[in-house]
């Protein structure tokens, strides 16, 4: 087990230390589930009066707050709590799972792949045909990577994650357990005869940038033709739909339960909450937001907020909550 003196970690954070505690610190926690021997964070005004009843020793502080450390507890004065203690969850971090061999012995490999330096491959993966593994990729046990896939370098793939043929992933990308990349898109017609529906053949592939982290249970279908396209440093939540045709700017956000409808395009930086819709054939522009459970049915501007259902400016949306709460409580 990892243990630091409210010092050392201090010198990891470059902060100001206000107060002291002998305790060996074991790792971070909650205020109002930590121990004696835990650090916590204090990020907002509404958590400072936990602090009095917290039994933790020691707690990382945003600046602009006032709180005081008490007996044998100290405090670590920083700009931001949050990213401070996202650096000391790094120093915490006990590491992911180890692999005894490069490539287990129940992997199946065609011979055709090209596999890079350094490449880990759990058990039970299959590597189809010309299949193209950068340097670095790991894959978890049960990894299905289809014909003529190229991953880029350093991107860690978890188990039950299927990518479908010819897809392009980049560079240091993360999927999580059961991401679903490259199925067919939802398309379908009805038949001339008016008997049923007839599919749609899905012949495109979904492009993938650097540095991409996409959430468990998530999936991202294949173009109908040309490319689903994601761009460089987006995040994914759990359970995200994004269906064919989508084409997503440099890091952007989407939250679990949210989905975007065919075709739709999110420029840079869109921030979509939790369980939005987005129709199809929407753009969404640069630095837009979604409010969590909105629907979206038009066009969003740049840097504009939306809210509801169907979404419209979020501060014109409060305002309608207003007065209908006014009206039904008269």
């Amino acid at each position: 087990m990892k243990s630091f003196t409210i010092t050392e970690i201090n010198e990891i954070l470059k902060g100001e230390l206000v107060g002291s505690t002998n305790q060996q610190i074991t790792g971070p926690e909650e205020l109002e589930r930590a121990s004696i021997n835990h650090i916590t964070f204090i990020g907002s005004r509404k958590y400072v009066r936990l602090w009095e009843t917290s039994k933790a020793c020691a707690a990382i502080v945003d600046e602009k707050l006032k709180v005081e450390p008490g007996g044998n507890r100290a405090l670590i004065k920083v700009k931001s709590a949050d990213l401070a203690m996202a650096k000391l969850l790094e120093v915490f971090d006990p590491g992911p799972p180890q692999f005894d061999v490069d490539i287990h012995p129940s992997a199946i490999v065609h011979e055709s792949a090209i596999i890079g330096k350094d490449c880990k491959i759990g058990a039970g993966c299959y590597i189809g045909k010309n299949v193209v593994l950068s340097d670095g990729v790991v894959l978890y046990p049960n990894v299905t990577i289809m014909d003529e896939t190229k991953i880029g370098p350093g991107t860690i793939v978890w188990s039950g994650t299927v990518i479908r043929e010819r897809c392009e992933i980049g560079a240091f990308c993360i999927f999580h357990n059961n991401v679903s990349i490259g199925a067919d898109g939802f398309g379908y017609r009805p038949a001339e005869d008016g008997r049923g529906l007839v599919k749609i053949p899905q012949i495109g592939n979904v492009v993938i940038g650097n540095g991409v982290e996409i959430g468990a249970n998530s999936c991202v279908d294949r173009g109908k033709f040309s490319s689903t396209i994601i761009g460089d440093g987006c995040k994914i939540d759990n359970l995200v739909q994004i269906a064919h045709n989508c084409i997503m700017g440099r890091s952007c956000i989407m939250a679990g339960n949210s989905g975007l409808a065919g075709s739709v395009t999110l420029g840079d930086g869109v921030i979509i909450g939790g369980s939005a819709s987005i129709k199809d054939h929407t753009t969404i522009y640069s630095g837009a937001v979604v409010g969590a459970g909105s629907g979206v049915m038009n066009d969003v501007p740049a840097g504009k907020t939306v809210l509801g259902y169907p979404a419209t400016d979020a501060r014109e949306m409060l305002k309608q909550w207003v007065a209908i709460r006014k009206l039904t409580k008269g």
